[in-house]
């Protein structure tokens, strides 16, 4: 079962990408505009944004006249952060600084490596969703006016990064293998008595 140290670490990097994910999901730079010097206009996943020195927020009012690619994205990154949100609780049962399920430690690491494949899951959710939003904006930017067209803005950066960290620390949770030496080592060391030791019989 994986040290847990490195456990501990995977678990952190997680909540990382996933505050990095929810951040995401709900900022506004999505996808961004700019009219002249000094106008703006910013669309997100939930609302658009646009004004000169000062922007003015709304709400999308309808989700069927979004885009494709918003309602593509917002469902996926809300799945990824309620997969992320089930891995928190599973990754916290298995994790060995915890006090659940002591004395069953296959059980345990299991239990860590479950939570970590989660992990794994929602980030790369997050990561492919953000690259196909992407690729959406810059086919639409090529094919059309590049002055009256979107660009990806700032939003697209967290989320990779959020997918990146989820990701990571499902890695570090669901390694099983990262300090079976020393475990084999130490059962090693009970099962088998020292083939140094001198005998007493002839």
């Amino acid at each position: 079962m994986a040290s847990s140290g490195l456990q501990l670490l995977g678990f952190l990097l997680s909540l990382v990408g996933l505050a990095a994910t929810v951040a995401a999901t709900f900022m506004v730079e999505w996808k961004k505009q700019s009219q002249g010097k000094t106008h703006r206009i910013y669309e997100g996943l939930w609302m658009a944004c646009s004004g000169w020195e000062r922007t003015t927020c709304e709400f999308h009012q309808s989700v069927l006249k979004l885009p494709t690619e918003v309602q593509a994205t917002r469902a996926v990154m809300l799945l990824s952060i309620l997969l992320s949100t089930l891995a928190v609780l599973v990754s916290t049962l298995g994790m060995k600084c915890t006090r659940f399920m002591d004395g069953r430690s296959e059980s345990k690491s299991t239990t860590a490596m479950i939570g970590g494949i989660m992990f794994m899951i929602a980030g790369l959710l997050t990561i492919i969703i953000t690259s196909w939003y992407v690729t959406m904006i810059v086919q639409t930017f090529n094919k059309s006016h590049r002055l009256e067209s979107f660009e990806f803005g700032n939003a697209v950066f967290v989320s990779w990064a959020g997918g990146l960290l989820t990701m990571a620390g499902g890695a570090f949770l669901s390694c099983r293998r990262c300090s079976r030496s020393e475990s084999e080592s130490i059962s090693g060391n009970h099962l088998f008595p020292n083939t140094h030791q001198t005998s007493n019989y002839v």
